[in-house]
């Protein structure tokens, strides 16, 4: 016969016994080791050491000299932190201030608690100044700090003209003022404020830093100064009058403003702009409806240098509700709606030569479709052929001018959004003809398939999709009754949609894409006519603001970014 065996477990034991472990340390009873520091002792017990801080276990627990000493002298941790990291060891708990924070952290990194060394990481992130950040960067690099010294480095580049009047950028060496001038994801204005952040700290010791302006110069980036600053300011100033390589730079500058037809042949990293490392380019605005509802070629682009509308080669073919996507630095225009049938066709534009030319044909016809880029490759999402909302998904590869049929989607969907997010492909609302949908689904290139996720808070089709700092935002669009204003973002973090700030101006039909770290909202229609007007989000102030409309378009564009040229 089995034996009856019943097994009693007390889960909350070892929160019970720690407490008192603690007190049995205070009265100095049982104790059997001693820490001195400097002049300074504290008492404890082995086996709490050991068990809770590994420098102790490896010491205690190992045929070390010390583990068989009663009074043990350390090195390289202060009293004070080390009285706090052995009563953290008995209770869990520590407290950190402004004071006691360094010390703990150079204590807990040589005792290895990383937990306590993570906390007074955390500690000090959320207490980074413009007059200590470039200080804690240090401290934390002394300490293999990474996750510190990154938010210090994202921190310094967010707030670089802040930075830049601390006196610890001012005492910056040479090679530490090079790195931060280079940095593509400095958050300035204009690149003015580089300059003068580079004039700062030279004059801060002209005599012995005069050496270093060639080579800091060519860290910024003037060809995307104003002509005036180039002329009032650099041009007039006594020290790059003095150096050849200094006018040198200064030529190039002005020859990019004397010159544009020759930007395209004189692409540098002094040419791109900074911001965010997100897409940085120029916006295209491409086809789209006049108010009588014809559809047009026209295209147009956007220089966020200058900041103004260009009118660019049209299309070969006139298209509105088409797809819009950039492989390989060209702009593709895909399918649509040439005023009397749906289309299959596609043309790309050569941003180099400033010529359209034709592509393979799709399989399907289809407007209202949406377009993204995956693995260099163009996938074409859903749309409209003139009967029926498409499930259809189809794929280009340029490589061989190829398209081939993909995976369905779930649902039949025309007038969706279309994003890629964290290397998947995102189709966001629609409608199939009868209903309009608030449901999402998403692409994984892996297993080739199709899932549902994390619908929208509110169903919409016609509305537009964009990625920025790893999350996806959706903006206007149409739910059936009202033209919408509204604008969604979805956190992948946390799988969870939230509201963010309305558009200044109701949008469907709307083009939605994301440059130089901010979103702009392009065209669309409110409901009574078509719009030209552009709104530009900064998820920093959370706020639209409206800004350049667009010269040569109704409303209804495709549009897509071509990012400029990478550093040489």
């Amino acid at each position: 016969m089995a034996e009856d065996v019943v097994v009693f477990q007390r889960n909350d034991l070892p929160m019970q016994a720690f407490p008192v472990m603690e007190e049995i340390r205070r009265r100095g009873k049982l104790c059997d080791v001693t820490l001195k520091v400097d002049d300074q002792k504290f008492s404890g017990h082995r086996i709490v050491l050991a068990a809770s801080i590994p420098y102790f276990h490896a010491m205690f627990t190992h045929d070390m000299v010390e583990s068989k000493q009663d009074e043990i002298t350390m090195q390289g941790i202060e009293p004070q932190a080390l009285e706090e990291l052995i009563n953290y060891a008995y209770n869990g708990r520590i407290q950190l201030d402004s004071k006691n924070v360094q010390s703990l952290l150079v204590g807990s990194s040589f005792l290895h608690l990383q937990d306590v060394k993570e906390a007074c990481c955390d500690f000090m992130k959320a207490r980074l100044h413009p007059t200590n950040v470039i200080a804690t960067r240090n401290f934390a690099a002394q300490f293999m700090c990474t996750s510190l010294v990154d938010s210090c480095n994202k921190y310094t580049n967010k707030h670089f003209v802040e930075v830049s009047h601390s006196p610890d950028y001012l005492d910056l060496e040479v090679g530490d003022v090079l790195d931060l001038l280079g940095r593509d994801e400095l958050h300035v204005e204009n690149e003015e404020q580089v300059f003068e952040a580079l004039m700062l700290w030279l004059l801060k010791e002209p005599d012995k830093r005069k050496k270093q302006l060639p080579s800091l110069l060519t860290k910024v980036r003037l060809p995307l100064m104003t002509p005036q600053s180039l002329a009032d300011v650099v041009a007039q100033d006594t020290l790059v009058k003095t150096s050849l390589k200094c006018r040198d730079l200064l030529d190039e500058a002005k020859d990019y403003h004397l010159m544009p037809e020759r930007r395209s042949q004189h692409q540098t990293f002094r040419t791109r702009p900074r911001c965010c490392s997100e897409i940085v380019g120029i916006i295209y605005a491409v086809g789209g409806l006049t108010s009588s509802g014809d559809s047009v070629g026209t295209v147009e682009c956007f220089d966020p240098i200058i900041g103004r509308w260009q009118i660019v080669e049209p299309m070969k073919t006139s298209r509105s509700r088409m797809g819009m996507a950039v492989l390989k630095g060209q702009l593709y225009a895909i399918g649509g709606y040439d005023g009397q049938s749906r289309l299959n066709t596609a043309e790309l534009f050569d941003a180099e030569s400033r010529r359209w030319k034709t592509v393979a044909s799709m399989i399907c016809k289809r407007s209202a479709l949406g377009v993204a880029v995956l693995e260099n490759k163009l996938y074409v999402c859903g749309g409209y052929d003139g009967s029926s909302s498409l499930s259809s998904v189809e794929c280009y590869d340029p490589t061989n001018n190829q398209w081939s049929m993909a995976s369905h989607m779930v649902r039949h969907r025309s007038a969706a959004a279309v994003t890629v997010l964290e290397g998947q492909i995102y189709v966001l609302g629609g409608h199939d003809g009868l209903s309009i949908f608030d449901s999402v689904e998403c692409y994984n290139n892996i297993t080739g398939s199709w899932s549902e996720t994390t619908p929208m808070l509110t169903k919409r089709c016609r509305l537009g999709a964009a990625s920025l700092n790893g999350k996806i935002y959706i903006a206007g669009g149409y739910d059936g009754n009202v033209f919408l204003k509204t604008v969604d973002c979805f956190d992948p973090i946390t799988n969870k949609w939230s509201k963010v700030a309305d558009m200044n101006v109701k949008r469907s039909r709307v083009a939605l894409v994301a440059n130089c770290g901010k979103l702009y909202a392009i065209g669309g229609y409110d409901g009574s006519a078509n719009l030209c007007s552009v709104e530009v989000f900064d998820p920093e102030t959370m706020m639209w603001t409206l800004t350049r409309s667009m010269c040569a378009h109704e409303g209804g564009v495709g549009v897509a970014v071509v990012p400029l040229e990478p550093a040489i």
